[in-house]
């Protein structure tokens, strides 16, 4: 039976979702893809995922009675906590780069009215800077589960 253009799409997708998840380095990745858009029929698609789990909750809950080794939960709230810990990064380099903007047009209409004028972007750096530090002390008001 020859493969559609969807079925094709729906094996690249599935493939960068186990690429997103580690299971796939970028080399085979590119080349299990490669193959799925070149693929003329179904017979070809199948063996590019063999090896992959199934990505459907519902299937993978109720394919086997025995629970699988770790916990699927306790996964996806590492994953939440390690991108929030990235996304602190982030924040402080929006910070950086906002307070920059601000210094700036400060800087500008310093020079436009002829002498230095009241450093004003002290307020929204100086609160958003609060704001930064007492996330990074006191947490983001999420619990040690994940919830708020």
């Amino acid at each position: 039976m020859r493969a559609s253009d969807a079925e094709r799409e729906a094996v690249a997708e599935r493939l960068r979702h186990a690429m997103n998840e580690g299971r796939l380095d970028i080399a085979e990745f590119d080349e299990r893809v490669g193959q799925a858009y070149a693929a003329v029929t179904r017979a070809e698609l199948e063996p590019l995922t063999r090896d992959l789990p199934d990505t459907s909750r519902p299937a993978r809950q109720g394919r086997s009675a025995v629970p699988a080794v770790g916990n699927d939960d306790e996964h996806e709230q590492s994953v939440e906590r390690n991108r929030g810990r990235r996304s602190r990064g982030a924040e402080w380099r929006d910070w950086a780069g906002t307070s920059f903007v601000l210094v700036g047009i400060w800087l500008i209409t310093s020079i436009a009215s002829g002498g230095p004028t009241f450093f004003w972007p002290i307020f929204p750096m100086g609160i958003w800077a609060v704001i930064l530090l007492s996330s990074m002390i006191f947490g983001s008001g999420e619990d040690e589960r994940g919830g708020r």
